[in-house]
């Protein structure tokens, strides 16, 4: 079996994949170029993006088949959906046009993508990533962070999550110490870089707000801000006042209406419950994970927390694949999710580290963390799933995404005929943003020269035709 990088989709008459022909919506995309408060809106014309120096040429490659692309439809041809049907989608301007059964849409798309063998499936997003560190196990020496190196790992970072089907990262930036604004600055080059394929937007970390040494990561937040990082982040468990980092960083929220999203452990409940009485009523929220350290707390008392955290409308973005660098501690246990929920806490999943030092093995797949929760976690199929896309989506404040008339194109189709298979077998993708085909991966698994293959018929993960 091969498992191919995610691939250039193809640009033949019968398969070349659409643009909108219009002015891309933001996350989602609303053809008027309107954007969720994490998104990013996209350029003007697709012509517009630009070729990221020093780049992975696939990164340039994909860039330029994005500018592309003259017609303004899709037609996804027998798409099998959740519910068991059989449908066609038609796409335009950035949004799902119609959904029929398959056959019943008329054939006006410039382009069509067969879909039959695929499940249709809203596209996950990915709400915790680290950009600025990814890909770093294997150096060498110290990790440089000089800008050119931090925008090519997290463009390339952004473009492994898209190729898994995350059409959407929020990615989790430190700011300060000897490198100050400069991987911030660079994380926010790769954002203007990948539009068009993929909405990326950055979340300022500060390491310290309080006392002394906390006046200076205070004034670089602010600054953080105004350059453009959307979310404010940030680790109170490190600050030698928690309690007075929480207040600067949720009062520089209010100020700019900034959501924000925070690294805890969650192994203190009374810092848990201070953080749910500032955080309550704050828009447009406030998120904190992974919380691995709700899990080693007795019963009782994390049960108190989750109803604090869920009476707050605080959300937990928990990490089924492993600990982030951020908290600068290992081998965290995931957070309770099953607990969490059943307490009414939003919770969403995220892929944390992709091969840093806080997970060298990383994959920053998002239906991994979905495999996760369904096989460890307790969560049926479609929970796990539900995680990883539409709670995730919300958590990021981007809007809501159904296969239905109307919604915004943000759409994943796997080979497989349920979620439960999907999860389990999750090889071929495409990946679709804004409308278009941004993404694909191509798998084939192959029993050779075995006649017990051939008399049982056992599936071939592709398909010997042209696919899409």
């Amino acid at each position: 079996m091969s498992d191919s990088q995610p691939q250039q989709p193809s640009h033949s008459p019968r398969n070349r994949p659409a643009g909108d022909g219009s002015t891309p919506g933001g996350a989602g995309g609303d053809g008027n170029g309107a954007t969720g408060r994490d998104g990013a809106t996209g350029p003007r014309n697709a012509r517009e993006v630009p070729e990221v120096p020093g780049a992975p040429r696939s990164t340039a490659a994909t860039a330029a088949a994005s500018a592309e692309s003259p017609s303004t439809a899709l037609l996804l041809a027998g798409a099998r959906l959740t519910d068991g049907r059989t449908v066609d989608v038609h796409l335009g301007g950035g949004r799902i046009q119609a959904v029929g059964t398959a056959g019943s849409l008329p054939a006006q798309a410039v382009s069509r993508v067969d879909l039959t063998g695929y499940l249709l499936l809203p596209a996950p997003a990915e709400p915790h990533a680290h950009g600025d560190t990814a890909l770093t196990a294997d150096s060498e020496g110290p990790v440089s962070y000089a800008p050119d190196e931090v925008q090519r790992r997290a463009t390339e970072a952004a473009l492994l999550q898209l190729g898994h089907g995350a059409t959407a990262v929020r990615s989790h930036v430190r700011i300060g110490d000897v490198h100050g604004l400069g991987p911030l600055e660079a994380v926010l080059q790769a954002r203007r870089s990948l539009r068009g394929l993929t909405d990326l937007t950055a979340v300022a970390v500060p390491r310290l707000l309080t006392g002394v040494a906390g006046a200076d990561g205070l004034a670089m937040l602010r600054d953080a801000v105004k350059m453009g990082a959307s979310v404010i982040g940030g680790c109170p468990d490190l600050d030698p006042d928690p309690t007075g980092f929480l207040e600067a960083v949720l009062e520089l929220a209010a100020e700019h209406g900034c959501p924000v999203d925070l690294h805890t452990d969650g192994d203190d409940p009374g810092r848990l419950s201070r953080l749910a009485a500032m955080a309550g009523g704050l828009r447009p929220g406030v998120s904190i994970g992974p919380c691995g350290g709700l899990a080693r707390l007795p019963l009782d008392v994390a049960s108190r927390a989750a109803d604090q955290l869920a009476a707050a409308g605080v959300r937990v973005t928990c990490l089924p694949q492993g600990d982030c660098a951020a908290l600068e501690r290992r081998g965290l246990r995931t957070a309770p999710v099953r607990l969490l929920r059943g307490a009414g806490v939003r919770v969403s999943a995220g892929s944390g580290a992709l091969r840093d030092a806080g997970n060298p093995v990383g994959r920053g797949d998002p239906l991994e963390a979905a495999y996760l929760l369904a096989s460890q976690g307790g969560l049926r199929a479609t929970e796990a799933y539900h995680s990883v896309s539409t709670a995730a989506r919300e958590a990021m404040a981007l809007p809501e995404v159904r296969v239905e008339a109307g919604f915004p194109a943000e759409l994943l189709a796997v080979r497989g005929d349920r979620i439960a298979s999907v999860l389990s077998l999750a090889y071929s993708r495409i990946v679709i943003h804004r409308g278009r085909v941004v993404a694909r991966t191509s798998a084939v698994r192959e029993y050779c020269d075995s006649a017990v293959a051939v008399a049982l018929d056992l599936p071939r993960q592709g398909r010997m035709e042209p696919g899409p």
